[in-house]
């Protein structure tokens, strides 16, 4: 089964700028998680996300859970020192409280790499800021309270999701470099990186989350150039539709190599058109 992510989806004639907003990428020390959102079955909580990615509050932030064979859960708390193991991670100032909506839209099964808004216990409607990716197949969570709403889908960055479920032990070390710290709650299942043993260094397992943004502008010519950071290793496709409902017909395809692509459209410099990229996962 094939699955598609959108980049883009921009109006013109006098649009001089559009986001991304259905695809968002996890930068983590060990590499990127890419995460398809939900954004037409999951209005709220999708929009809930992006305004905490599009107000900064998602940069540098604290994996602080890790359960192996459950989940890793992030979103909470801000990673202000990522060499002390021991420091004060300050929360995540929230935007407040969003309304439960596992059974809006479609409903999606808490399944190995879904992503969902953690809450307090007890509490349906009492998501903030603090997310959780399962590690396994989680379905006993779509009956709790409500259920807990997936939101999106993990696209690309499995082999990192797996990483965290494998837990094979050599004389004592784990051998998939992660190791489990305990504090105080809520840090008592705390995933750090072991860099050096003499003396003992620790990394904290950190998140930076953006989307993958994208640019329409009209060159002093007329012509409309498309920009976009390229999902790498993936086909990206340039389509462009007149009206709605829509008939997409492709421009250009090219193989994205994580770099910004730019694509200008000669062929028409004054009459309506909307852009997408489209990436095939």
């Amino acid at each position: 089964m094939k699955h598609f992510a959108f980049l883009l989806l921009a109006f013109l004639v006098a649009t001089p700028l559009a986001s991304a907003g259905t695809l968002a990428q996890f930068h983590t020390i060990l590499g990127d998680i890419e995460v398809e959102l939900f954004d037409q079955d999951k209005p709220v909580t999708v929009q809930n996300f992006v305004r905490y990615v599009q107000s900064g509050r998602y940069q540098t932030t604290l994996i602080h859970r890790w359960q192996p064979g459950f989940v890793i859960q992030g979103g909470g708390y801000v990673a202000t020192n990522l060499t002390n193991i021991n420091a004060v991670f300050p929360a995540v100032t929230n935007f407040g409280t969003i309304t439960n909506e596992f059974s809006v839209g479609r409903q999606f099964s808490n399944q190995y790499g879904t992503i969902a808004m953690a809450r307090v216990g007890g509490q349906t409607n009492s998501a903030t800021s603090q997310w959780f990716i399962n590690l396994t197949n989680n379905a006993f969570l779509d009956t709790v309270d409500g259920g807990f709403t997936v939101f999106g889908r993990v696209v690309r960055g499995t082999n990192l999701l797996n990483r965290f479920n494998d837990l094979k032990v050599v004389n004592g070390v784990y051998t998939n470099g992660i190791y489990n710290y305990q504090r105080e709650a809520p840090f008592n299942q705390l995933p750090v990186l072991q860099v050096s043993t003499n003396p003992p260094t620790y990394q904290l397992f950190i998140t930076d989350i953006a989307f993958l943004y994208a640019q329409l502008n009209l060159n002093p010519d007329g012509l409309r150039e498309i920009s976009w950071n390229s999902v790498s290793n993936k086909l990206n496709t340039v389509e462009f539709t007149t009206n709605f409902p829509p008939d997409w017909q492709s421009l250009t395809v090219t193989n994205g190599t994580g770099e910004t692509f730019k694509f200008v459209d000669s062929s028409i410099t004054n009459s309506q058109r909307f852009y997408r990229v489209r990436v095939e996962y």
